[in-house]
């Protein structure tokens, strides 16, 4: 599962052909012992929980790259292929 941004200890990631069990545009964070998946759609907790200060980071670096974001899902469900998101700053 490869990473597509790091920001503060914050760990985002994309499977490759995960449609199964979400059934949605999502993204895979880790922040030390915390997993979530998130909607990037609605920016939203599909599954698990982050820390609240954490959670309000990933959210925001998901509505600032929600564009990028959609195209790398449509990419790595396709083709398989994965491309860096910048980081929050």
């Amino acid at each position: 599962m490869p990473i597509i941004s790091q920001f503060y200890g914050i760990i985002i990631r994309v499977y490759f052909n995960d449609t199964e069990k979400h059934y949605l545009e999502h993204i895979h964070v880790q922040y030390n012992e915390y997993d979530a998946v998130y909607s990037i759609k609605e920016g939203s907790v599909i599954e698990g929980k982050l820390p609240k200060k954490q959670h309000k980071l990933v959210a925001a670096w998901i509505e600032i790259h929600k564009d990028e974001l959609k195209a790398l899902w449509e990419v790595s469900q396709k083709d398989g292929e994965i491309f860096k998101i910048d980081p929050l700053k």
